[in-house]
């Protein structure tokens, strides 16, 4: 089941989908930066900073428990 919910540096996780420039990036991996910021690295090879403050929504998947 997927659900939209809102992140920052602190809670992005591989496999988000974040929706930016409309467009959908999925997360495939990211590095911890300094002063809480996260590299991201997009299943497509694009690799944005997410910086400390900035919310975004993303769409997570939720595993069956």
């Amino acid at each position: 089941m997927a659900s939209s919910i809102e992140i920052t540096a602190a809670t992005v996780q591989r496999g988000d989908v974040i929706q930016l420039g409309g467009h959908a990036w999925r997360v495939g991996d990211l590095f911890q930066l300094p002063q809480g910021a996260k590299q991201l690295v997009f299943e497509s090879g694009e690799l944005p900073t997410m910086h400390a403050r900035p919310r975004l929504v993303a769409v997570r998947m939720q595993g069956r428990r």
